[in-house]
């Protein structure tokens, strides 16, 4: 949605005074000698003519000087909604086929990187950054609303990038970190994962205490067969980090798992003053130059 606006709409305020000193105030006149006076009633008619055009060139005027603007409202610079980290599990084990229909040879990872970017470009609202981990864990794409490269960068991952093995508490700080700078007022990490906790400097428990910290929401997804992710400990997670567990035994339902996730609250973000103008006023004073040209040319041609 776009607005238009005036920066300096005080300016106005010149327009009465301008166009009642144009009407009232007298201009010196030069004496010409000239016998054909039945031309004296076409040349009223152009004068009034002239006002009308010095009128419409002064309201130009005035109108650059008040700057009109429009403003992008629909850009994602003046948006609502959350900042979210998607942490993504990149183990040896997500190499693993069988996660999709039938049929469908692609691996747990392939399909996770599919479904997520589809999540990536539904949120057109807010900011959202990617971490994987495995034995350890690295920010792919930092928090940025630049939904294209978030859903490019994640089809350059592969598992493997991190190590074989899954450090689930690494995967929640560096999401984390990824939104330590975040101004949203509500602030998510989606944490992926089809196996156990098994390695990493830092515990689950300790990387929920940094997220209670941060006043940040945890969701956990466990996928595969059941038994093979810690169905307790990432539903553990999610309840101490305010937010939900959910499990997929297949691709479907992962997908429904992040068309519910989709359904989040949204809340106006607190970033930095950054609204998309487009300033307008070289429009108005474009045809007060050719006006105040044409109208000297024709003076000089009628005096």
């Amino acid at each position: 949605m776009n607005s238009w606006v005036f920066i300096f709409p005080w300016m106005w305020l010149l327009l009465p005074p301008l166009l009642y000193c144009l009407y009232r105030c007298k201009v010196a006149i030069r004496q010409h000698y000239f016998p054909h006076l039945h031309f004296f009633t076409k040349l009223n008619k152009w004068r009034n003519f002239e006002w009308l055009l010095k009128a419409l060139a002064v309201t130009l005027m005035v109108g650059a000087l008040a700057t009109p603007i429009m403003i992008d409202y629909s850009d994602p610079r003046n948006r609502n909604g959350v900042d979210i980290v998607l942490s993504i599990d990149g183990s040896g084990s997500m190499n693993a086929s069988g996660f999709g229909e039938e049929g469908n040879q692609a691996s747990r990872f392939e399909i996770v990187q599919k479904i997520a970017s589809d999540f990536v470009m539904k949120r057109a609202s807010d900011n959202i950054g990617v971490v994987e981990f495995g034995d350890f864990a690295f920010i792919a794409s930092p928090i940025t609303y630049e939904k294209e490269i978030i859903a490019q960068m994640i089809g350059y991952l592969s598992y493997g990038m991190a190590g074989q093995n899954t450090a689930i508490g690494e995967g929640i700080a560096m999401g984390v970190r990824a939104l330590r700078d975040s101004k949203a007022a509500s602030k998510v990490i989606i944490l992926l994962t089809d196996g156990e906790h098994n390695s990493g400097s830092i515990s689950p428990k300790e990387a929920v205490e940094m997220v209670k910290k941060e006043h940040i929401r945890l969701y956990t997804i466990g996928i595969g067969p059941k038994g093979e992710f810690d169905n307790a400990l990432l539903e553990q997670l999610a309840r101490d980090g305010s937010g939900k567990f959910f499990a997929a035994t297949n691709a479907k339902e992962l997908q429904e798992v992040y068309d519910e996730i989709d359904t989040m609250e949204r809340s106006r973000i607190k970033s930095a003053h950054n609204v998309l103008e487009e300033h307008y006023f070289q429009w108005l004073l474009a045809p007060v130059l050719f006006l105040l040209m044409w109208l000297t040319w024709r003076r000089r041609g009628v005096l």
